[in-house]
């Protein structure tokens, strides 16, 4: 897991793409709910929500894409942990590239910010969107294929 402020994406180049790169740096806290297509390799959503209480929240992974997460407004935030010794609660959807692991205690927690931004790995599971402050967030996840497939 990479945790980084959004000035410095420049120096996972070789991680990231150009495209996706220059895409991040062009978002604001106004750019429009929705789903964009960057380049044959990646591609992002932006949502709004509210953020979901602690026991609402489940950990989970990806095997087909690599994972840019940043919040445009709002805080919320985000554990994660290896996959490998979670125990599995929902298994691999391949259409949905998303598994789902039972909880741990064993985790590391950061608090995405506006413009600090996770690179989250396949062997890296991940719960998103934990309420802190915030009633409202929104956030960009930035889907990079994963070529080491």
């Amino acid at each position: 897991m990479i945790i980084e402020d959004i000035e410095n994406i420049s120096k996972y180049e070789p991680l990231v793409s150009k495209n996706v790169i220059n895409f991040l740096k062009g978002l604001s806290p106004d750019s429009p709910v929705g789903h964009y297509e960057i380049d044959e390799n990646s591609y992002a959503n932006i949502d709004q929500y509210v953020p979901k209480q602690y026991n609402k929240c489940k950990f989970e992974a990806h095997k087909k894409y690599i994972d840019i997460q940043m919040v445009l407004y709002g805080e919320e935030n985000l554990e994660y942990t290896g996959i490998k010794d979670l125990e599995i609660s929902e298994e691999y959807d391949e259409n949905k590239d998303v598994m789902f692991f039972k909880n741990t205690d064993d985790f590391d927690t950061v608090k995405l910010t506006p413009f600090k931004f996770a690179f989250i790995y396949p062997h890296e599971a991940h719960k998103p969107q934990i309420k802190t402050s915030s009633d409202l967030v929104k956030k960009v996840v930035v889907k990079i294929l994963n070529k080491q497939l």
